[in-house]
């Protein structure tokens, strides 16, 4: 099915953060497949690791006890301070999982009128039915009416809309503490503390959708670390498994009280293929010094946007994200930046309020970021010729 825009050029490896096209060139990819390929491509330890597991064992379900699993929960449960974990292949998956669980916990707690979970502007949280009501932005949703019921949706960062959206039937917020896809725009560590008092008065649940913004991309390896938050349901994705795919569902062990066998279910996810890998991400990521680097490197980053805005005004009006989740909004059409960028060697892509997005691989050090900054101002001055 024609359902993406893909470019014309395709690639025969990759290593670090380098991509080398078939038409014999070498891009500097800071895409990471949609901040997926958290530790670049072919990382000899990620090679290494798949190939000793696919000679013991591929996939066996979840009938049996999978060790791999086992240990992957643990470590996230610590990392995190959440108690239980539910692994399936996907950010949409998790984040419906996530869904199930919140029904499930107040349909226990004899108040099954509470379902409905507030959301905010500009999120992005997948592509099922449930997780396209809960984006609701037309672009995403046009088309697949009517939506599922359950979804409120709230001005982002506006605590004053927020509160007036709780009803009787009100059971979590959901959020994305740095939005990818809606713009990188961060949320404040002051406004999620004040989400957690907001649930922690009505009776909510507050639910952090980090499929794109965790396991490592702000420097922290929740992207609420920040504010000191603690959430009662997380989601991991993307980066996770460093382009293997696997998702996980994290919750407190009283918010999953109701999560028990039969409720819900997966076929492939948690396969000891996906955990093996998963674990030997975090091997790497919990590395003394690890996150710290990120954070030292998107701050560079940052700051040589920041230079960019300056120098190119007419192009260029603000950098936006945090850590190596970052990118700029622009003043002329991103469509129209990212296939020039990506002719001049450096892979992005776009999103929303007109921004670009750059989500390298977390090993980048800054002669990277100097290089693709490179790149950017090659293409503004292009732009700025061309205006």
């Amino acid at each position: 099915m024609p359902l993406a825009r893909r470019a014309n050029l395709a690639f025969s490896h990759g290593e670090g953060p380098y991509l080398y096209g078939l038409d014999g060139r070498k891009y500097l990819d800071f895409l990471a497949g949609i901040a997926v390929c958290s530790l670049g491509h072919a990382h000899p330890y990620l090679v290494k690791t798949i190939q000793l597991q696919a000679e013991k064992l591929w996939h066996c379900s979840n009938h049996f006890r999978i060790p791999d699993q086992e240990k992957l929960a643990e470590r996230l449960a610590e990392r995190t301070g959440m108690d239980c974990a539910f692994f399936c292949n996907s950010g949409a998956e998790a984040n419906e999982a996530g869904f199930k669980l919140i029904r499930k916990y107040f349909d226990d707690s004899g108040k099954p009128e509470r379902f409905r979970v507030i959301t905010v502007e500009q999120a992005f949280h997948g592509r099922t039915l449930a997780t396209l009501a809960a984006t609701g932005q037309e672009k995403y949703t046009k088309g697949f009416e009517p939506m599922v019921d359950g979804f409120d949706k709230v001005a982002y960062g506006n605590l004053n809309e927020m509160r007036a959206a709780i009803t009787r039937e009100t059971a979590a917020i959901m959020i994305e503490p740095v939005q990818g896809e809606g713009g990188l725009r961060v949320a404040s560590d002051e406004y999620l503390r004040e989400l957690r008092k907001i649930c922690d008065e009505f009776g909510l649940l507050l639910f952090f959708d980090q499929v794109q913004c965790g396991v490592g991309r702000t420097g922290k390896f929740c992207s609420h670390e920040w504010s000191g938050v603690k959430p009662d349901i997380i989601t991991f994705a993307k980066g996770l498994g460093g382009g293997f795919p696997i998702g996980v569902c994290l919750s407190t062990r009283q918010a999953a009280l109701g999560m028990t066998a039969g409720v819900h279910g997966t076929t492939f996810g948690g396969n000891p293929l996906a955990c093996a890998v998963a674990n030997s991400v975090l091997d790497i990521m919990f590395m003394p010094g690890f996150f710290e680097h990120v954070h030292h490197v998107g701050v560079h980053l940052r700051g040589q946007l920041s230079q960019l805005a300056a120098e190119f005004p007419h192009i260029i009006m603000e950098p936006r994200g945090r850590g190596l989740l970052a990118g700029f909004q622009a003043k002329v059409p991103n469509t129209d930046i990212v296939p020039q960028l990506r002719a001049n060697g450096l892979l992005s892509t776009v999103a929303g309020d007109n921004c670009i997005r750059l989500v390298p691989p977390l090993i980048i050090t800054e002669t990277h970021v100097d290089e693709a900054i490179a790149i950017i101002r090659k293409t503004c001055q292009e732009f700025k010729a061309s205006v």
